[in-house]
């Protein structure tokens, strides 16, 4: 067995390429231990920072299996040379795959070289034909197929496989007077991608949409649709939508990382108490449980995870979703919200109390209806999931009171209210080590001197420059940081804040009280982060909504 194929079968054992990838972390092989007689699993990690969030979670997949743990730290960059080469040892159906490069410069070189293409050599068919149209839903198709095909295909193909391995959110076609633009979205931040000639970005899109089974004859109405792609052993999903723009038609694709690494509450809240009391919450037999934040602050995800931690085979667990973004898997049953049929969130929620639930999700709450509807139902025996849009925990409460809904119906359902933020990891590789100054420390809470890091952010031609010479930093390409984590706090309704909600107090009053009461405030929660060197007070700052 060689090196490569050993580490890529104790990845997928005990990971996954993408986690590992993420967290410079992999495993490089199991030996006998000469002291206890067991074995161990020796796991090289590229930052030992990181062992504060992750050491737990690596320690117990290794237990399950009987395993020991042993850490030792190597550079981030001979980690990931360890990952590529443990990603080749299973390319599906991949013969040459292996030559092929994923870097941004190939993937401009290849949309140049697709611009010559005629329509006619492009792989797919521009007439739709309703009476041809498939819905294939169970089958997941190999990107090897895109990867062998035109130079197109490739380029789409390598655009999502590289969006997947970089930490990519979103990918942005945009149409311009004279030609496309790719933009992306990495750890919450729009960056601009690659540039295209019009004709090559036309061809890209009508590709990408073939691939999302759209309509691809259709370019003056908004579609959604999915791409569904295995590769290196992994499903890959891109949530799509497309509309009519001034200059053409625009795309916009989200990535959708359904792995079940990632969708574990070990991984996405680090502070361990947090993480006690939230589970505590979720494990009561009913009530009301809301999860809020801005949008794209991880609500979905952390909802997600929670709803995978209640599937034990026992519950009925239904969830109503605008749109469904992960496949919970399992025994929960996920549905629609479709309003041009009148499936609602509020109507589907009546649906569901016919279906003899024990959990119920409802994405999101928008509105008194589906607000009072849900107090209900959580009134009723059942244990009920969802969403609201809001700046903090206590914020939330005022808003659900301003949505009409009687004081003595939050008090008997609310059970717990989880406010959350991501931040983005600063990267270990680049940055640097400082103690923290006098302002800071006023900010933050934290002792003066303590030690920080701060992040190395490159502009323009500095950070092209860098590129040019190859000393641009291999972890974040100079963007100063790699990865984002979460920030939350979590109010728990006790008797004093029932009475608050009862004397409809403030938001400002509430939160008060729930300090109080001992509740971490989502910058309390930021400053431990920073005080672990996993971010930095720039990012503290802008969850916090206030400056020094």
């Amino acid at each position: 067995m060689t090196d490569a194929l050993q580490i890529r079968e104790l990845v997928d054992q005990y990971f996954s390429l993408q986690w590992c990838r993420e967290n410079i972390v992999v495993p490089l092989g199991i030996e006998k231990n000469e002291i206890t007689g067991g074995e161990k699993l020796t796991v090289a990690i590229g930052n030992f920072s990181y062992l504060a969030t992750i050491g737990d979670f690596i320690k117990e997949r290794a237990g399950r299996a009987g395993l020991e743990c042993q850490f030792i730290e190597k550079p981030a960059q001979d980690i990931q040379a360890f990952l590529d080469q443990a990603a080749q040892q299973r390319l599906i159906s991949g013969e040459g795959l292996e030559n092929f490069e994923f870097s941004d410069d190939a993937i401009l070189d290849a949309l140049k070289e697709a611009d010559g293409e005629t329509s006619t050599n492009l792989g797919f068919d521009f007439d739709y034909d309703d009476s041809d149209e498939q819905i294939i839903e169970d089958q997941t198709l190999d990107l090897a197929m895109e990867m062998m095909g035109t130079k197109i295909q490739q380029a789409a193909a390598k655009i999502l496989i590289n969006s997947a391995r970089s930490g990519v959110s979103d990918i942005h076609l945009e149409p311009r007077e004279s030609e496309y633009k790719v933009r992306i979205r990495r750890d919450g931040v729009m960056q601009s991608y690659v540039s295209m000639p019009r004709t090559a970005g036309i061809k890209l899109t009508a590709c990408l949409k073939n691939m999302a089974n759209m309509d691809i004859a259709e370019r003056r109405a908004s579609q959604d649709g999915k791409i569904r792609r295995r590769f290196e052993g992994q499903t890959m999903e891109f949530r799509c939508a497309t509309a009519p723009a001034k200059h053409g038609e625009k795309m916009v694709m989200r990535f959708l990382n359904s792995n079940s690494d990632m969708l574990s509450l070990d991984i996405l809240i680090s502070n361990e108490h947090i993480r006690r009391d939230f589970r505590s919450i979720i494990e009561t037999p009913n009530g009301i449980i809301v999860v809020s934040g801005p949008t794209g602050s991880g609500k979905s995800t952390t909802l997600a995870s929670a709803l995978r931690e209640k599937d034990t085979g026992e519950v009925n667990i239904v969830t109503a979703e605008d749109p469904i973004e992960y496949d919970l898997g399992g025994t929960i049953q996920q549905f629609p919200v479709i309003r041009a049929k009148g499936q609602t969130f509020a109507n589907l929620l009546r649906t569901f109390l016919r279906q003899d639930p024990d959990v119920i999700l409802i994405g999101e709450t928008r509105d008194p209806e589906t607000a009072e509807s849900s107090m209900d139902a959580a009134e009723t025996g059942h244990l009920v999931f969802t969403t609201l849009h809001a700046n903090s925990a206590a914020s939330s409460l005022t808003r659900l009171m301003d949505m009409e809904v009687p004081s003595y119906k939050l008090n008997s359902s609310l059970r717990g209210v989880l406010a959350q933020r991501l931040m983005r990891k600063v990267c270990p590789e680049c940055s640097a080590e400082r103690p923290i100054n006098e302002e800071e420390s006023r900010f933050s809470g934290l002792r003066q001197g303590t030690p920080i890091r701060v992040a190395n952010v490159l502009q323009g031609e500095e950070r092209e420059k860098r590129k040019k010479e190859g000393t641009l930093c291999t972890r974040c390409n100079g963007s100063g940081y790699q990865g984002r984590i979460g920030a939350y706090e979590l109010m728990k309704v006790n008797r004093d804040i029932q009475d608050s909600i009862k004397k409809q107090l403030s938001t400002q009053e509430i939160e008060t009280v729930a300090v109080e009461n001992g509740m971490w405030t989502l910058k309390k929660y930021a400053a431990d982060l920073v005080e672990k060197q996993l971010t930095t007070i720039s990012e503290m700052m802008k969850i916090s909504n206030t400056g020094f």
